[in-house]
């Protein structure tokens, strides 16, 4: 896995966007051999070469899961100064609540 959970984090139903974020804020890291994965160097590359993470999520309410774990792996990526590496995200997600909708509507 490329992810963990760092702290316990409280059960997000009934939460509303504010609080979801504030809940997620910080919880997830990159384990040590996703670490290593990420700055690894492919054909002789620069770290993060030509490299996409996609993060799926099972159901999108207001996209606070997806921010943090978008947050950690671009947190992981410190130091590596290809451009490639602010664009190491992509996401997918399975399912969407009517709500994330409106929430999300740019």
């Amino acid at each position: 896995p490329l992810l963990r959970q760092r702290r316990a984090v409280a059960d997000q139903a009934g939460l509303r966007a504010p609080q979801r974020r504030a809940n997620l804020s910080g919880a997830l890291g990159v384990t040590a051999g996703g670490r290593a994965l990420l700055r690894q160097r492919p054909s002789g590359q620069g770290p993060l070469h030509h490299r996409r993470v996609i993060l799926v999520d099972d159901l999108l309410t207001t996209g606070s899961t997806l921010a943090e774990a978008a947050r950690a792996l671009r947190e992981a990526a410190v130091g590596v100064r290809e451009p490639s590496a602010r664009e190491v995200c992509r996401a997918a997600v399975v399912a969407a609540s009517p709500s994330a909708f409106e929430i999300n509507r740019n």
